[in-house]
């Protein structure tokens, strides 16, 4: 089901996957490369259209390399903040016990309006805090953990080549804050990284109003703050795939952001109610098999720092269909140039990925 909303009801996996098939098939015929054997690469998102592009269009794709790909859709991924706890608890057991603290205690002065300006001050916000609403609490703890989350996802990866800021910024070093208690107690030391982030990316100060938000991600036009990516990908996720990374489990350390926040969202920005997103992410799962995907030459690798493993195949499902679980590295770790300081597993799987592409190419 997909709802009109502009130019927006056009933006689909199922339609990039067509896009990407026509413009082979274009490209080959142009070209005289119609006897050649196509493979598709991505990581993330595209790493899911790697692994489809293979499953639907398997006379034009002859294989295909899916890193880092969530290919089962779902509504709530409260395992995404499941990995987050166990990766913090890799650096150091103690780290997701004291953001837990931290964030708890976060959440228990969003209830006294009289601690407002502190927090304002604290964390560096780009105005006065105001909690008005329950999405207004949780689009700021959001933000806060949002730090953690994505230093997790992208742990100790090699983007830094291509010019990415905060690359140094790790797992340990994150780890090595909330340890620090010359910074205060657990509350001050979540502050102190979330002024540090925001220095590291030279971020002046933290907007934390869900109603900014809000006009983001309602502006269509071309020039609209959220165009980049940001409002179409949230878009995807209201009518194809969930992937709401929500607090509603108990085995991890942040609070304040349950499903129900998220599902409104889709509400509020793109008029896609629950029932609607739910048989939406369904429709994905059918389509396509989730974790049950069946077709052939296709490579699947993961990380296992990497949240996003929850969703994607870590097991081989047959000799055709393997994956590549590669322990301690995170999102499309495999997919960056090598390094000196890589983990002795990460080239040993790039080798890995190689040679099933050798082997495919020959066939």
């Amino acid at each position: 089901m997909r709802p009109e909303h502009g130019n927006l009801r056009f933006l689909s996996s199922r339609q990039a996957l067509a896009d990407l098939a026509h413009f082979l098939s274009v490209t080959a015929e142009t070209r005289g490369l119609g006897d050649r054997h196509w493979v598709a690469f991505g990581g993330s998102y595209p790493g899911s259209l790697a692994a489809w592009s293979r499953l639907k269009y398997p006379h034009l794709i002859h294989g295909s390399v899916a890193t880092s790909a969530p290919v089962h859709a779902t509504v709530n991924f409260p395992e995404y903040l499941e990995v987050v706890r166990r990766s913090l608890a890799s650096e150091n057991a103690d780290c997701p016990k004291i953001v837990e603290e931290a964030s708890n205690t976060l959440v228990k002065l969003l209830k006294d309006p009289e601690t407002y300006d502190n927090i304002t001050k604290d964390f560096n916000l780009c105005s006065k805090l105001q909690i008005q609403t329950e999405m207004d609490s949780a689009y700021f703890l959001e933000t806060l953990a949002g730090n953690f989350m994505d230093v997790v996802q992208y742990n100790e990866d090699n983007r830094g080549f291509e010019g990415v800021t905060g690359t140094n910024i790790t797992i340990k070093v994150l780890c090595e804050a909330m340890s620090d208690s010359s910074l205060g107690d657990p509350y001050q030391r979540y502050a102190a990284v979330a002024r540090f982030m925001m220095e590291a990316f030279s971020v002046k100060c933290l907007d934390v109003s869900f109603n900014s938000y809000l006009k983001e991600m309602t502006n269509a036009s071309w020039e609209g703050p959220a165009a980049g990516g940001g409002r179409q990908w949230v878009y995807q996720t209201c009518t194809e795939f969930g992937f709401y990374q929500s607090t509603d489990s108990p085995d991890q350390p942040f609070s304040g952001f349950p499903l129900k926040y998220h599902v409104q969202q889709c509400a509020d920005f793109f008029n896609v109610s629950a029932d609607q997103l739910a048989e939406a992410v369904a429709e994905t799962n059918e389509y396509y098999g989730g974790y049950d995907i069946r077709s052939s030459r296709i490579v699947l690798p993961n990380g296992s720092i990497d949240p996003w493993h929850a969703l994607g195949v870590t097991q081989d499902i047959s000799p055709e269909l393997p994956a590549v679980f590669i322990e301690g590295t995170a999102h499309c770790a495999n997919m960056y140039p090598a390094r000196s300081e890589d983990l002795p597993q990460l080239p040993l799987a790039r080798d890995y990925i190689f040679l099933f592409l050798q082997k495919w190419l020959n066939q």
